[in-house]
């Protein structure tokens, strides 16, 4: 048996030993990836799934009347929580945290698709990551 010390599993850099988490591995990845990619690899780039008429991220943050401040902030939490939950694989206890941190910035992306009445697969990205986000954070719950 494991000596805890009154800390969660979790905070020791263990997990359980069941299927399920393989599934939160391979949802940690995919969810890290889909992020990197929008914002590094095709954050100057069109995309079907940009807010308004935007053909960049920086024109999509004008869409929705952000600053250009509050991009780059947005864009720092998004690849911060990406590197944590690919370096959540080996360290446990950074998953929840950046897993929850999406689920926010979803959130908060869904809001700015309702203000400037998108169609609705212009959601279907954030809805997605916000959903597998979720599923992350019960499974790093559930571990601890």
């Amino acid at each position: 048996m494991l000596q805890t010390n009154g800390l969660p599993r979790a905070m020791l850099g263990v997990r359980p030993k069941y299927p399920m988490n393989i599934l939160l591995v391979v949802l940690q990845v995919v969810v890290a990836l889909g992020l990197l990619n929008v914002w590094v690899f095709r954050f100057g780039r069109s995309s079907l799934y940009r807010g308004g008429n935007a053909k960049t991220m920086r024109e999509e943050f004008a869409v929705y009347g952000l600053p250009g401040w509050f991009m780059v902030m947005v864009g720092v939490l998004k690849v911060s929580a990406a590197i944590c939950l690919i370096a959540g694989i080996w360290i446990h206890f950074l998953v929840m945290p950046a897993a929850l941190l999406i689920c926010v910035l979803m959130v908060g992306a869904l809001a700015m698709h309702l203000k400037v009445r998108d169609n609705g697969l212009k959601y279907l990205p954030a809805l997605s990551v916000l959903v597998l986000s979720a599923v992350i954070s019960w499974g790093a719950y559930t571990a601890m």
